[in-house]
Formats: C-alpha cells, structure tokens, sequence
C-alpha cells in the first residue's frame, strides 16, 4: 500500500538526510551513507566484557591494561564472590543489573548465533556470558539465599581508584526468604536458564545442568518468597515491582525446559502483563512479552494479550505511528531521558530486531498496525538498525559513541579504571583522594583506551561534550553493551539482505 512505501522510505532515508544537514554529505568522516563495519563493532562491543571484569584474569585475557582485583570478595561470611563484573565506571558489583547484562548476552547469543559465528565472534561471547554466569552461580550459596551486592556503593563512589588498588569496604548483601528480592532472584533465574540454552552445547555439560538447576531454585526464591528488592538502592532500586521478573523468568525457564508449569504461569498472569514504552534493567515487561509472543506465534493463542501489548511497545517508538511516546532526535536517536538514555536505545533496538525476525519467521508480512500507519518487519528492522548506525557514527557529531570504533569517539569516559594508568605502567598505588585530584578531572585522554564501551551518549540535542565528571552521558555501563550485541548482529544480518522490492520501486 502507498503509505507503507512512504513509510519505508522514511526510515531508510531518515540517517541519509541529517548527513546532508551536518555537512557531511557522501563523502564525510561521519559512517552516513553505506553500512558501517558491524563485524568490527561486533567484536569490540564483546571485547569491552573483559575490561569489566573483577577476580582473578585468566591467561588469554585481552584487555591487557586490566589486573586481578578483589580477590577476597565473599570472604567475611566464607563464600567465594569473586569473578563476576563491575557494573559500570566503579568498582561495585551489582548482582541485578549484572543478571540482566548475562541475560541479555544469552539472548542475543540464542537469536543470532549464525550472525555472531559469522563475525567470529561465538566464542568470545560465550566466554563473556559463562564469566557473569559463573559468578551468579556461586553468588546463590543456598536454596534461600542470593547474593546481590558485592561493595559499599556510597563509599565507592567517594573515591576514584582503580579495581586493583581498591581499598573502600567490600559490604556483602543477600536477599534470603526473611529478607526477600524477588526482582534480583527473579532475574537471575533469568539469566542462568538463558545462559543454560547457550552454554549446554559447550561440552561442559556438568555446569550447564548446574546453571538450569539454580535457575529453578531462583525462580522459587523469587517466587515463593515474594518481596520488593530494595537493598541496591540508591543506586539500583526497582521502580517496576517484581512482577516482570516473575514472567521474564517463567519465560525464560519455559524456553529452557518446555516443563508445562511455566508456561502455565505465564498464561495466569498476562494481566499483569501491562502496556509500556521502555525496557530495561529495571523494567522486563517487554522482554517478558516478547519471548511470550513468540510463543504465541508458534500456536499458543492463549497469550495474545503479550503480542497485543508488545504492538504497543513498537508504536509507541516507531516514528509518526499515531501512538509514538518516545521521541527521536532530530539526528535519529531514541530518547528516553536526558541520563544514559544508550541503555534504552540498545534495548529497544534489540527487541525491534528480534520482533522482526520473529513476524519474518512466521510470515506475518502486515507486520505492526498502529493508529496511523503499518510497519512491515522489514521497516520494523530498519529503524532498530538505524539505532546501531547513530551509536557507531551516523549522527550529527560525525563521531561513534563506541570506544575504539572509527575516528572520532569518546576519549575521557567517566570509567576509574580507564582514566588511570595501568599497573603496568605505574606500578605504585594509586590513593582515592589522587584519583580526584589528579585523574578525574584532566582533560587528558584516558591513558586506557577501554575498546568497545558504549558511553550513556548525546543529550537531546544530538549533542556530546566527552567530559569525564559528566557521568550521565559518559559512563558505559554492561547492560548497554549486552543489547548492542544483539542488536548489532541483528543489522549486520540486515545489510547482507537483499534490497527492498518496497524501496527500489519508490
């Protein structure tokens, strides 16, 4: 129909105009006209999981500016919590935006493995999921006891030092069946029964049937022992409830095992399933919808309501739907609100992505129906890749806000590691009060390149200062990077695609 050829033009034109606006044209430093190298940016997006890691490195570590660190975690109540990653540019683990990370890595592992494998790639982000998932494991010490924080958030933000040189308390908090978080079990289960579907086909078979069993036993603790999770706060506290874990989980599982009770769950509870215009490490309803939805595409018409409010998620972001909510720059970017506002690009543009791929699977061709227009799953694809382009360079500034891709990127991440030489090279401790005076705020560049992280980005007018103290738009972040994943093998897998028959006849 006429509008679905305009519509489709729209989108694949959106980037090719704002080249022309910025001055960049088809012959500009800005990757605006032709795909960019996604297998390039593949690659590093997995490569920035290394620099986040904690615990003792392995052999074949490539970020080789990183050095063990927190090797005693866990120690005062005698368990072993080291491993794992730093959530962000400090030095605490946070176990919940952590599962998410580890979730959203399987995830993108599961869709697009050929693509992943394709770029060379497969084994790197295994490794990268079986390094969060190790920690999770052991972080689950009994069948009513979780472990969801390693380190004093509010002491460790009150210094600017490396992971190595760490000296700031590293205060142990669990959630158990008198003190409940069903969001970060919930989550967790998530993670490990997703982490299982990638990594039973590894050859350890002993530790992928060790991840399904935990994930079981979380879903049980998160269920059975319902309560909000509060103990990350202010850094990470839930605003959603823990109803979207509960059915990102039991999706999860069901996908893992096909045992009946899952899917029974997910059935009883959809009408807690609610409409909403954002995902992310809080909020799961979408992801939650969309395995169910996929589920639903398969013949289970009992979970309609999950498609019909995963619909409304894509309307409220595809331009001029008629139900748009969410906003795009006039360079083309999502924008959710003006801090990290990256996490809900990455995201939104990997469930667009795996959306597509799903309608294209099982031939829905009318694709999405808004109020005022159709999106095709071909159009649906396009604008998710569009999200991949600004991040890697197609956007106003001319520049990718990936560390280490094309020319022009940020060089003074808010990240303590990065911004401090390695051990290394200067080899003496570094104290918490030198890191404020004499690293964060330098208008150097970060003697550390740390390749592959994607910084919070632009503000809402396309623009980026790179400024080291600004952490609400240059801090990286893994739940940032773990949606890139997918989403980037997702249009790399788009542009082998042949052209539109819609597009070329326009």
């Amino acid at each position: 129909m006429a509008t679905m050829a305009v519509k489709a033009w729209v989108v694949a034109m959106m980037l090719v105009v704002h080249c022309f606006d910025v001055g960049l044209g088809a012959g500009g430093d800005g990757l605006c006209l032709g795909s960019p190298d996604y297998g390039d940016a593949l690659a590093k997006a997995i490569l920035f999981f290394e620099g986040q890691r904690s615990g003792r490195l392995p052999a074949n570590q490539r970020a080789r500016w990183r050095s063990n660190s927190a090797l005693a975690d866990g120690r005062p109540e005698n368990v072993n919590l080291t491993g794992g990653y730093y959530d962000a540019g400090d030095n605490v683990k946070f176990g919940f935006p952590m599962a998410f990370t580890v979730t959203l890595l399987s995830w993108s592992a599961i869709e697009y493995r050929g693509d992943v494998a394709a770029a060379g790639q497969l084994g790197n982000l295994r490794a990268a999921i079986h390094w969060g998932a190790d920690f999770l494991l052991r972080a689950h010490t009994s069948p009513t006891t979780l472990y969801t924080q390693v380190g004093d958030g509010n002491a460790d933000h009150g210094c600017w030092e490396r992971p190595e040189d760490m000296d700031t308390p590293r205060t142990l908090y669990k959630i158990t069946a008198d003190s409940p978080g069903s969001e970060a079990a919930g989550e967790a289960a998530a993670a490990l029964a997703a982490a299982y579907l990638v990594l039973k086909e590894d050859g350890d078979k002993a530790f992928a049937s060790r991840l399904l069993a935990a994930s079981k036993s979380l879903f049980e603790l998160a269920n059975n022992y319902r309560g909000s999770f509060q103990s990350s706060c202010p850094f990470y506290c839930s605003y959603s409830g823990f109803q979207d874990e509960l059915l990102w989980a039991s999706a999860w599982l069901y996908r893992a095992t096909k045992d009946g009770k899952y899917l029974d769950f997910l059935r009883q509870n959809q009408g807690s399933s609610n409409p909403v215009n954002e995902f992310s490490w809080d909020n799961k309803q979408v992801g939650a919808q969309m395995l169910a939805t996929q589920e639903y595409l398969k013949g289970r018409r009992e979970l309609a309501r999950y498609k019909a409010n995963l619909d409304s998620f894509v309307c409220a972001l595809m331009p001029d739907s008629g139900n748009t909510q969410i906003r795009t720059t006039r360079g083309g970017l999502l924008f959710t609100r003006d801090s990290v506002n990256m996490q809900y690009t990455t995201t939104a543009a990997l469930v667009l992505s795996i959306y597509s791929k799903a309608l294209q699977s099982w031939d829905v061709s009318d694709g999405v129906r808004c109020s005022a227009a159709s999106f095709s799953p071909d159009q649906i694809a396009s604008f998710a890749a569009s999200q991949v382009d600004y991040i890697l360079g197609s956007n106003p500034m001319g520049m990718s806000y990936m560390v280490g891709f094309g020319g022009a990127f940020p060089r003074r991440i808010h990240h303590r590691a990065a911004s401090i030489p390695s051990i290394e090279v200067l080899s003496r401790r570094v104290p918490c009060n030198e890191g404020f005076s004499s690293w964060l705020p330098t208008s150097d560049p970060n003697p550390n390149v740390h390749v592959g992280a994607i910084v919070g980005g632009p503000d809402e007018n396309d623009q980026f200062g790179d400024n080291r103290g600004d952490s609400a738009h240059s801090e990286p972040a893994t739940y940032i990077n773990a949606a890139f994943v997918g989403a980037c093998a997702a249009a790399m897998g788009q542009s082998q695609k042949p052209a539109s028959p819609t597009l070329s006849s326009y």
